[in-house]
């Protein structure tokens, strides 16, 4: 409410108590995958909420369940495999019962996502300068000369050299690091309010890597965005969120703010992952390493998932999938075990 607004206009005392909707809000997401052949659980009662201008980073193994999660969000898993159920909400708006059309219209406007592979993600038989101008054109209505003008400022927000110039290029034609960019450019072009960035530097080298990272934490502030990042990355991690999701075998096994989780990991899976980064300080010393490997989702354990490969598994582990705790303020983890480790 503006200070010069009129005293009749301030809402009743319940009303201004009351905590804003988050930008997203999931509760018991569970996602399956359904052929002839076998059910996949993929993604296993995952909740979690995202604030306006926040920066969530999901952490995990591959097929941990990071990607599919992010791609429920705008509902892009297969639609004839996929069965998706729970709370899902983006912006106010309910995402696993909108009809298509809603859906198409939240796809750009609300949230874009950043995919993993730039190479196969663009359009190789369209312009760079067309690929972004048409995303603006199907969302916001403006005139192509308009929509041009967009792009290439666009192109010299996300710092392409010669932005111009790359307007007509194809993106065969430009590097790595450069589509990559291009990208960005295109999930930023509608002004979203979601940011969603699948493993969005895995393909390229370390320079370029420090160079997108810092990029997307910049345009995450300046525009005001809630960004949520999938990576296996803990050094990504650490450059770009405010918050760490742990997951394995599809669940959320561990949360907490960023400095928190990594000064101090709770759960047995989340220290073997940082007890296998490498850093300067292990220069000499052999890498730890977490025994085994994620279980088959085709056939998900009954109690704990990582308990086959857990150093402090007890039998107490084994019959049904321990309850999230919150053994410290802002920290949430789902271990019986959770003094022991620590």
């Amino acid at each position: 409410m503006p200070p010069d607004a009129p005293a009749t206009l301030v809402a009743p005392a319940a009303a201004t108590a009351s905590a804003p909707e988050p930008l997203v809000h999931v509760r018991g997401l569970n996602v399956r995958f359904v052929s002839r052949e076998a059910t996949v659980h993929a993604v296993n009662g995952v909740d979690f909420d995202l604030a306006q201008n926040e920066a969530l980073c999901i952490l995990g193994e591959s097929g941990s369940g990071k990607s599919v999660t992010l791609r429920a969000l705008m509902r892009l898993n297969p639609p004839k495999k996929t069965v998706m159920s729970g709370t899902l909400r983006v912006g106010g708006q309910d995402v696993v019962a909108a009809p298509e059309s809603a859906m198409a219209d939240l796809r750009g406007r609300v949230v874009s996502m950043i995919f993993q592979e730039p190479m196969t993600a663009l359009d190789p038989v369209f312009t760079i300068g067309r690929q972004i101008a048409e995303t603006i054109l199907r969302h916001e209505g403006t005139s192509r000369a308009e929509a041009d003008r967009r792009a290439l400022e666009l192109l010299e927000l996300v710092q392409i050299p010669s932005a111009r110039r790359r307007l007509a290029a194809y993106p065969h034609e430009l590097s790595g690091g450069l589509r990559q960019r291009a990208m960005i450019a295109i999930a930023l072009s509608c002004r979203p309010k979601l940011l969603l960035a699948d493993e969005p530097t895995t393909a390229l080298d370390a320079t370029v890597q420090i160079q997108i990272l810092l990029l997307l934490r910049r345009l995450q502030q300046e525009l005001g965005m809630g960004v949520i990042f999938v990576t296996h990355d803990l050094g990504v991690a650490g450059e770009v969120a405010d918050r760490i999701a742990v997951m394995y075998a599809g669940r959320f096994i561990e949360e907490g703010p960023v400095g928190a989780l990594m000064r101090g990991p709770l759960h047995p899976y989340a220290r073997g992952l940082m007890g296998a980064t490498v850093h300067a300080g292990l220069r000499g010393q052999r890498l730890t390493t977490i025994p085994g490997a994620p279980p088959d989702l085709r056939d998900p354990p009954r109690g704990c998932a990582f308990a086959p490969r857990c150093p402090l598994v007890g039998e107490d582990c084994l019959p049904a999938v321990p309850a999230l705790r919150s053994p410290l303020p802002g920290r949430q983890v789902r271990c019986l075990r959770v003094e022991d480790a620590a």
